[in-house]
C-alpha cells in the first residue's frame, strides 16, 4: 500500500521581506479535511502569524524534513537543499540566469524533482498561477506615493504627496480608501497648473498592468490613445480635475526595420529585436509617471534605453517624466535604467543619465526609479490568498502521483507537467537548454 505523501510549507528566507505564502490556513484546513497531511515550518516574518495555522488544526514546526513535497516560493539557499525532496518555487532559472545555475546544479546532485510555478501554463502557454496582478496593485500604489514625493521634492505641492508606501497601509482595502480621497481633491480643487495634464502610461497591458490601472481607476481618470497624446497637449481646454491614462501595445512601442512592412504581432514575437526597433521616444515626453508591466528577455528590443533616457535629460533639462514604475523589474532590460533591483525598505532611486551613477530616494537630475523586486509581498495577505486559491487546486493530485516513476510515466496534471524543470536529479526534456548554462 502506498503512503501518503506529506506536505511542508517551508519559512522564507531569502531575504527579510517575504511574508508571503503559497497556502494560507482556510485552504490548508480544507485539505487536511480531504486527509491531506500538510506542515508549516514555524516563521516570524509570515503574514500569516503561527497562531493562524493553529486555530486551523494544522502543525506548525521549527523543521518539515519528513516532509515529501516542499511548497516554498523564492529560491531555496544551497546549504538548505535536502536530497530527494520535491520542492515547488519560483526557481528563476529558465533564462539561465547565472546566480540560479549552483542551486540548480546542486538540485540535481542531490536527486531533487523541481517545479517551476513560473511554468504552470496552458496549452496556449498562457501562466495559470502568479503574482502579477498583485504586483500591479502594489506597484501602482508605490508608484504614486514616488510622485507625490518627487513633485513635494520640487517644491510642487500636489495631493499626491499625503499618500504612502503600499506596504504602509494595514491592507489593500486602506490603500484603496486613501487613494480614492486624492482622487476626490484632484476632482474637487484640480491639480497645480505646472504638472497638468498628469499623464500614467502604461507599457503592457497583461496581468500586471491590469493590476496596476485598477489602482489608477480610483483617481479621476480619462482614456486616451497614443494617438491622441499630442493633441491632448494642444488642446487649451484640457482638465486639470482628471489624471489621463493611455495604455501601449506592441504596435504603438515597436516598428518593423523595413518602413515599407507594418507591424505584425507574431512576427515580432518570432523575431523580436532582428526585425523590430523601439519607438517609444515619440511619446516619453508627454508622460509624467511610466508603468512598465512588459515581459522581456534578449531577443526584443528594449522600450527604453539608456540612449533614450540620456537624450530626455540632457544639457540639464527636466522633462515632464518622473517616475518610471518598473514593476517587471528586468536588470537592465526592457527599461535599461533599471541597474538594480530596489526592496521594500529602500523603494526608489534616482537615475543619473549623466554619469551612470544611482542615488537612493527621490532627488537628483534623471529619473525616479520604482523597482521593488518583490512587489506583491507588499500586499502578503491578499497576494498568497489569490496564489493559495489557484494552487490547492492541485494539491490532491501531488500527493497521489507516483513521484518515482520515469518522467515519461509520471502522471500529474499536463500544466503542472510542463513546468518540471528536474525530475530526480535530471533536466526534463523541455528544459535541457539549460545544460549550456551550467557549463558555463
Amino acid at each position: 500500500m502506498k503512503i501518503p505523501m506529506q506536505i511542508g510549507i517551508r519559512a522564507e528566507d531569502k531575504n527579510e521581506w517575504e511574508a508571503r505564502v503559497p497556502l494560507v490556513p482556510e485552504d490548508i484546513r480544507a485539505l487536511r479535511a480531504q486527509g491531506i497531511a500538510i506542515t508549516v515550518q514555524t516563521s516570524l516574518q509570515r503574514a500569516f502569524a503561527d497562531e493562524e495555522f493553529e486555530q486551523n488544526g494544522i502543525a506548525v514546526e521549527s523543521d518539515i524534513d519528513r516532509s515529501d513535497i516542499i511548497l516554498g516560493l523564492k529560491e531555496i539557499p544551497v546549504a538548505k537543499l535536502a536530497p530527494g525532496k520535491i520542492y515547488f518555487i519560483f526557481s528563476h532559472v529558465i533564462k539561465g540566469q547565472a546566480y540560479n545555475m549552483p542551486m540548480l546544479a546542486r538540485m540535481m546532485q542531490l536527486g531533487i524533482t523541481l517545479v517551476d510555478y513560473e511554468r504552470i501554463v496552458d496549452e496556449g502557454n498562457r501562466r495559470l498561477i502568479f503574482f502579477g496582478r498583485h504586483a500591479g496593485l502594489a506597484g501602482m500604489v508605490n508608484s504614486l506615493w514616488a510622485l507625490g514625493r518627487r513633485l513635494a521634492e520640487e517644491n510642487r505641492p500636489n495631493p499626491l504627496s499625503g499618500l504612502r508606501q503600499a506596504r504602509t497601509y494595514r491592507d489593500l482595502e486602506q490603500a484603496r480608501h486613501a487613494i480614492r480621497a486624492v482622487g476626490k481633491k484632484i476632482e474637487n480643487k484640480g491639480l497645480p497648473g505646472d504638472i497638468c495634464p498628469l499623464v500614467v502610461g502604461f507599457a503592457g497591458y497583461g496581468h500586471v498592468s491590469q493590476g496596476a490601472q485598477e489602482i489608477l481607476e480610483h483617481l479621476p481618470v480619462i482614456d486616451i490613445r497614443p494617438s491622441q497624446l499630442q493633441q491632448l497637449f494642444d488642446d487649451p481646454d484640457r482638465s486639470c480635475n482628471h489624471v489621463y491614462k493611455v495604455v501601449f501595445k506592441e504596435e504603438d512601442i515597436f516598428q518593423h526595420r523595413d518602413s515599407s512592412q507594418t507591424f505584425d504581432l507574431q512576427e515580432y514575437y518570432r523575431y523580436g529585436a532582428e526585425k523590430y526597433n523601439s519607438v517609444f521616444e515619440r511619446y516619453l515626453a508627454h508622460l509624467t509617471l511610466l508603468i512598465n508591466g512588459n515581459y522581456w528577455d534578449e531577443r526584443f528590443p528594449r522600450i527604453f534605453p539608456l540612449e533614450s533616457c540620456r537624450a530626455l535629460w540632457k544639457n540639464n533639462q527636466q522633462p515632464r517624466l518622473r517616475v518610471i514604475g518598473d514593476i517587471s523589474c528586468d536588470i537592465n532590460g526592457s527599461i535599461e535604467c533599471t541597474v538594480k533591483p530596489a526592496y521594500p525598505d529602500n523603494p526608489v532611486y534616482v537615475y543619473h543619465p549623466d554619469s551612470g551613477e544611482v542615488t537612493d530616494g527621490v532627488s537628483g537630475h534623471g529619473p525616479v526609479m520604482m523597482a521593488v523586486e518583490i512587489l506583491p509581498t507588499e500586499i502578503p495577505r491578499e497576494s498568497s490568498t489569490y496564489f493559495s486559491s489557484v494552487l490547492k487546486q492541485y494539491i490532491p493530485q501531488l500527493v497521489a502521483a507516483d513521484w518515482q516513476s520515469d518522467f515519461e510515466a509520471l502522471r500529474l496534471p499536463s500544466e503542472i507537467k510542463r513546468a518540471l524543470i528536474i525530475h530526480r536529479g535530471s533536466l526534463t526534456p523541455d528544459y535541457r537548454y539549460l545544460e549550456e548554462y551550467l557549463r558555463k
